[in-house]
This record gives structure tokens, sequence and C-alpha cells, in this order.
């Protein structure tokens, strides 16, 4: 039988920081993040995805071929090192080298890219924006943009073991769909067999199928929106959680998302204190205080209009309403009952008050804004037809099987919807949602890389 040829990588920095004994020949993949030369020696800062270290290059311990290398290798090439660890001292006391005895150019960069995506940019500063963007393929590399993306896998993580934790079965959606939930201009159209259906704007009509079924169900997938919005927390694709539970009503739905936001926030806190560190911030853990504040949409129009706004009854809260109303909250709030004029069909109206719906958007501190939104579903059909006819749904056959789940044993269910890019900005207090996300999606930029 054939034995394996070994080619993956089996070591990596933090493994050399932490587990290898000084002394140890090791062999090392990896970039260069950037060389000094002072005289017969050179100095290069290898990084990998755990870590960076120094190696040292010395004219009189290697051979010419490999010092012409070491000479020529430049930022972001990848490289291969051998060497034996080594005892190096600092100001802040002893840390490790590679003494180098080979060094191989694996791939090397001929690309010039400025500011260096692993140099001690900030990647939130204005004046480099437009670079970073048009870039962010190169850019991923920069270590601070790593930790968010770190912190997202983390929360991500997190947010999927919570649900499994309380009973959750995870629904995976289709992204193509006949019936989006809002408008259709909002909505991205496609044409596919000659059929014109959309990318999904909401998963939240087959989790409503789903929940006849398990009861209990989330999905966190893909959403798309061709909103007309450069806001900092506007993406036209975002990742979407969404949950939906069979017999509740809407405290229900506000206390389980309360839960899920304080377990998350604090777990959150336990296992991001390193990446934390290398973006020079503070979590945000405003949402481990539950319960959150309330308030009603029609005393938040009330107080709004006292305090010299120009805002109309049935109108959506917008950045400087929520940002004002969010001064009065020292933890999350929730605004209660929704308008039916904003509101999608599927939602219950409430008997006590026509105009609004039995929903509530959850506004984050700090000036954040919305991050979710929480309704109870219509299941009473003669309902759900007075709402889809106010959106001039009803009638529309590629609806009809909504229809057809309200006579088939439907039940009182409630859900909400949270954009995780919205929920990670608040937690590490990011400026803009598109670097919460790998590559991003904004409107009125081109869709590239």
């Amino acid at each position: 039988m054939n034995k394996r040829r070994h080619v993956m990588k089996e070591l990596y920095i933090v493994d050399l920081k932490e587990r290898v004994n000084l002394d140890t020949k090791i062999v090392l993949l990896g970039w260069v993040k950037a060389k000094r030369k002072h005289g017969k020696v050179i100095f290069l800062d290898i990084c990998d995805s755990t870590g960076c270290i120094q190696a040292v290059v010395e004219r009189a311990k290697v051979i010419p071929s490999d010092f012409d290398v070491a000479t020529k290798v430049t930022p972001e090439s990848s490289i291969k090192v051998e060497g034996v660890l080594r005892k190096k001292i600092i100001r802040t006391g002893l840390a490790r080298e590679i003494s180098v005895d080979r060094i191989e150019i694996i791939g090397l960069a001929t690309i010039q890219i400025f500011p260096q995506p692993r140099g001690e940019i900030d990647i939130f500063e204005p004046k480099i924006q437009e670079q970073l963007m048009n870039n962010r393929h190169f850019y991923l590399r920069n270590e601070k943009l790593m930790a968010i993306l770190r912190f997202r896998h983390i929360a991500m993580g997190i947010i999927h073991q919570w649900f499994r934790n309380n009973g959750f079965i995870e629904i995976t959606a289709p992204v193509l769909t006949p019936t989006p939930l809002y408008e259709d201009r909002s909505a991205i159209p496609l044409r596919v067999h000659d059929q014109d259906i959309f990318l999904t704007q909401c998963v939240g009509f087959y989790l409503e199928s789903a929940v006849h079924a398990f009861e209990k169900v989330y999905n966190i997938g893909p959403s798309f929106r061709g909103e007309e919005s450069k806001s900092k927390r506007h993406l036209m694709e975002y990742w979407h959680l969404k949950a939906e539970v069979a017999f509740g009503n809407l405290d229900d739905i506000m206390y389980i998302v309360e839960s899920l936001i304080k377990d998350v926030t604090q777990r959150c806190c336990e296992e991001a204190g390193e990446l934390l560190k290398t973006l020079g911030s503070i979590l945000c853990d405003a949402g481990k205080d539950t319960p959150y504040d309330r308030i009603s949409y029609t005393e938040a129009v009330s107080l709004l209009q006292r305090n010299g706004f120009e805002f109309e009854f049935g109108k959506s809260l917008g950045t400087e309403e929520e940002a004002f109303l969010s001064n009065h909250f020292q933890k999350p709030f929730w605004v209660i009952g929704i308008p039916r004029s904003v509101e999608p069909f599927p939602y219950v109206i409430n008997p006590n008050d026509p105009r609004v719906t039995k929903t509530a958007d959850l506004i984050a501190t700090e000036g954040f804004g919305e991050i979710l939104g929480v309704a109870e579903k219509i299941h009473d059909l003669a309902m759900l037809d007075e709402r889809m006819k106010e959106k001039g749904k009803l009638g529309n056959p590629q609806y009809e099987w909504l229809r057809d789940l309200r006579q088939y044993g439907c039940v009182p269910h409630i859900g909400f919807g949270m954009g995780i890019e919205r929920f990670i900005r608040w937690l590490l207090r990011i400026p803009h949602v598109r670097d919460t996300i790998p590559f991003f999606r904004t409107f009125g930029r081109k869709v590239a890389p």
C-alpha cells in the first residue's frame, strides 16, 4: 500500500510560540509581512492565520542563493523557511524567533498594494475606504479585518448552538422564490425557465410551513434587498437569522429574543477577548441586561413630535429618530405596535388599535438603530386576505400556497428576523456593516470582486 506523502502544513506560528521547544528544527509556511536588512542580516516578519514571528537570515549561516532569495522576497510573498527555534530578547521580556537555515519562495508578490494589507493601518479611516473597498480580496489579510471575521465565526457558532440547546430545528430554505415578502420593487428579480422569480428577501414563508411540523424552527442564510439605501447598516446581500415558533404570542417571542441576545452576548464576551485586543475595542454588553425597556410606536411618535421632529404616524422610524429615542434608554429597547401601513401582510392586526400590527422592533444602544423585528403571524384566513388585499397580493397565484396553509390546521405562530451583520456591528461598535462580512454588496457600488 502506498504511503501518503505529507505536503500539508503541520506547524503554525501559534505552535512555535506555545508548544514547540526551543532549539527545535522546524519548517514553517507563511507570508512575509515586512522585511528589514541590516548589512549581512535580513529580518523577515512572517505571518500565518495564527500570528506573526520573526525569522533571521544571516549571510554566514545560509548558502548564497538562499540569502539572495531573502534579499529579493517582497511583502505578501508566500515562503517556506527551515530553521531552528531560538530565544529572542525584547523589551517586555523573552520571545521567540527562527534562525533560518533554508528559505524558499512559494509565490512571489509582484503587485504593490498601498497601504500594505498587513501594515499598521486603521481599516475604519475614511480617507482609505475606497482603496480598501476596491481591493477587498487583498485586505482580508489585515489583522483587524481578520479579527472581525473570526468574531463573526464565533458568534454564528454560538447562535447555532443556542438554538439547538433550546430545541429548535434548523431548516434550510430556498434562495430562489416566487413569493417576495415585501414589495416587488425592493426584490431582486431573476428569469429562470421562463418564470419570473426573485432572490429571497426573507425565508419566513418557508419557516411558516416547517413550523407546523417541527414547532420550533430557525434558519441562518442569505437574504437580498434592492432598496436604494446607502446607510451604514444596509447591505444588498446579508445573512439573515429567522426563527418561528408554534403556539405563542408577541410577549413570548420578545422573551425568546431577549434570552438569545443575552446569552450570545455573554458567551461572546467570554470567548472573544483576544480578538477585541486586536481591534482595540470593548464589546458592547448592553444586551446582557434583561428585560429590555418598551415603548409603543404611538408613544414614540408623540415623544418625537414633542421634541421638534416632523414625524407623522404611519411612517417608519429612521436613523435620526431611532438615535434620538435611544438616548432615553440605557439598554436595548422595544418599539411595539408598528403600523400596518409599513409592515408586510403576514403580521397580525392589533384588535385594540387596527392602525398597528402585533409586532415590535428592537433598537440597539449607542445609536446603532434597529437590529431585529418580532411578530405574531396571521393564522386566520380572513385576516390574511384582508392584509393581502391591502398590499396588492390577493389573487396573485404565487401566494396561493400561503392561503392554503391557513386552511390546513394552521395555528398561532410567532417569529423574528435579525441581520447578522447589524448584530455584529453593534457588539463590536463598528462604523459600517460592510466590515462585518467578507465580501460586501452595497447599493450603488459595482458588484466586484
